[in-house]
């Protein structure tokens, strides 16, 4: 089985809603389904309908959860030695050598990646890019829109 990458805080993420949809949404709906059953003809019941629907939107939810969180390689960036490359988990700062403008991003797996968070994809340019450099380092990134110049400003462990 293949091993996919993730943060300890994306694990915990998953595993915190997990937990809720297996503790407290599907007995709510399960719940809502008997309740829906006692009134009567199922096939014009608009509540039973929705309500089964929710719950195979929960249980596709929970399999796809469990299959993440049994296929995650999770690492906890704190407990790596902090040698100054950038490796999966980092947070960088980067500059851009055109326009002088500052960023930060934290390299995180697929399913965590959020740009309105800072946080990007292992696999999109930009990380791909940076993996393996140093602080102080030059980096061309090779983006759909055009090669952009980065200088990285700083490499953090946190």
């Amino acid at each position: 089985m293949k091993t996919t990458p993730m943060t300890k805080q994306g694990a915990d993420a998953l595993l915190a809603e997990l937990t809720d949809l297996k503790q407290n949404q599907r007995p709510r709906v399960v719940a809502a389904i008997a309740e829906a059953r006692e009134h009567g003809d199922l096939k014009e019941n608009a509540e039973y309908h929705a309500a089964r629907e929710q719950q195979g939107f929960i249980e596709g939810r929970v399999q796809d959860i469990e299959f993440k969180l049994g296929s995650a390689q999770v690492i906890d960036i704190a407990t790596l030695p902090q040698t100054g490359k950038i490796i999966f988990g980092t947070t960088v700062t980067i500059i851009n050598m055109d326009t002088d403008a500052e960023v930060t991003y934290q390299i995180v797996g697929d399913d965590e990646a959020d740009v309105k968070k800072n946080k990007i994809s292992i696999n999109s340019p930009i990380a791909r890019a940076l993996i393996g450099k140093m602080e102080g380092d030059d980096v061309l990134v090779k983006a759909p829109g055009g090669e952009v110049d980065y200088e990285i400003a700083s490499v953090q462990y946190i």
